[in-house]
């Protein structure tokens, strides 16, 4: 998605007439909807300094936080200069806050700056990650955390040294599809669960056209994505088995494969398939690929009382939950949102978590599980995991 200065004058009178929410009435805090506390407002919007612009950020994060309650794009980060002026005029982000990767590290110096939203490939998240720490700015930092476990353990303690905060770009756990299906699984409307089937994938290209500009694209590289559909899509899956079920796998067993040699797979693998036995027994098969056509994912949990099912699964909007539970009661639930609502929420629940000196639901902890999960998985099907 690509924002034309209609479509910004849009958002912002869309934010004007609606208090810049996003959200339905019967679910106007994201803090709320995941269970917590709305906590104090100092009285002023947490100022975000935006560390990569390319499609997620651009095209979600940014008028994402534009719409929101507790946010202020303050300051960018970006290699092409020519590129962030143009984003600065659209978000009245002031000429000097316009930084590179060279002079990173001034944003210690610039007071309107309470956190940083990295949203760079994967290998660079730790760096700038423990950078933004060292210049005591809070951290929300996209997924997967990093492409190694020692890197991810690092970002946790950089910004524990610093006192700062860092969370790992979960927003499916803020999403109130998903916060519904854990609310009847965790209830019991399901009966016992036995069985969860996830996947999520699409066919990706050698090459990516965004901002007009036609790039290699580095999620083929594995020294900058760390790993192939698994790290990219394949985490949503993991993810969602063990929010969904509240446990942590006790057994994985993983087989991955390369069916195109077109010459996109020389570095990482086209798909990914494994299960989990969890410790109350629900087995969880899951898949992922770079090599089928995108759905969006789908998410499949079968009790002994009741079913559900979502599909779309993990996209930016749309998510769609349906199912039976006991007494037979039908499910139908979509999405109450609109892109770019669920980075809103992330965006309100970070700022909570700030301005409360609460711990995030998502964690650098929750991350880092993930991680550690993802090496076992390549390491079952016979492939290099993670460094640890």
């Amino acid at each position: 998605m690509k924002l034309t200065r209609r479509d910004f004058s849009r958002l912002g009178a869309m934010a004007a007439l609606s208090s810049a929410v996003p959200y339905p009435a019967a679910m106007a805090s994201p803090v709320a909807s995941v269970g917590e506390p709305a906590g104090q407002n100092p009285g002023r919007r947490l100022g975000w300094c935006i560390v990569g612009l390319g499609r997620i950020s651009m095209g979600h994060f940014m008028p994402g936080v534009q719409l929101s309650q507790t946010g202020k794009l303050v300051a960018l980060v970006s290699g092409h200069r020519e590129k962030a002026e143009r984003q600065a005029a659209l978000y009245n982000v002031p000429s000097p806050s316009i930084y590179d990767y060279t002079n990173f590290d001034e944003i210690a110096a610039d007071k309107d700056i309470d956190a940083v939203y990295i949203a760079l490939p994967n290998s660079m998240h730790a760096e700038y990650t423990i950078r933004a720490a060292h210049a005591g700015k809070h951290v929300l930092c996209e997924k997967p955390m990093a492409t190694s476990l020692e890197d991810c353990r690092k970002m946790i303690e950089a910004c524990e040294k610093k006192n700062v905060k860092l969370m790992i770009a979960y927003r499916c756990q803020y999403q109130p599809v998903q916060l519904k299906a854990i609310e009847l699984i965790r209830s019991g409307a399901l009966g016992q669960v036995q069985e969860i089937e996830s996947a999520f994938g699409f066919d990706i290209q050698k090459t990516f056209v965004f901002d007009g500009v036609r790039s290699p694209s580095w999620r083929l590289e594995k020294k900058m994505a760390g790993g192939g559909p698994l790290v990219d899509v394949g985490i949503y899956c993991l993810n969602a088995c063990r929010y969904l079920t509240g446990e942590e796998p006790a057994e994985i067993k993983a087989i991955a494969s390369v069916i195109d040699h077109d010459g996109r797979f020389t570095e990482v693998e086209e798909n990914d398939a494994w299960t989990m036995r969890f410790p109350s027994g629900i087995l969880a098969s899951c898949s992922t690929t770079y090599g089928a056509a995108g759905t969006g994912g789908f998410l499949r949990v079968k009790g002994s009382k009741g079913w559900l099912r979502m599909e779309p699964a993990f996209p930016y909007q749309g998510m769609h939950l349906t199912g039976s539970v006991a007494g037979d009661q039908a499910i139908d639930m979509p999405d109450p949102w609109h892109d770019p609502a669920q980075f809103t929420a992330e965006a309100d629940y970070f700022a909570n978590c700030v301005w409360n000196d609460r711990e995030p639901k998502t964690d650098g902890e929750e991350g880092l599980r993930d991680m550690t999960y993802i090496s076992e998985i390549y390491q079952s099907a016979g492939l290099e995991g993670l460094q640890k």
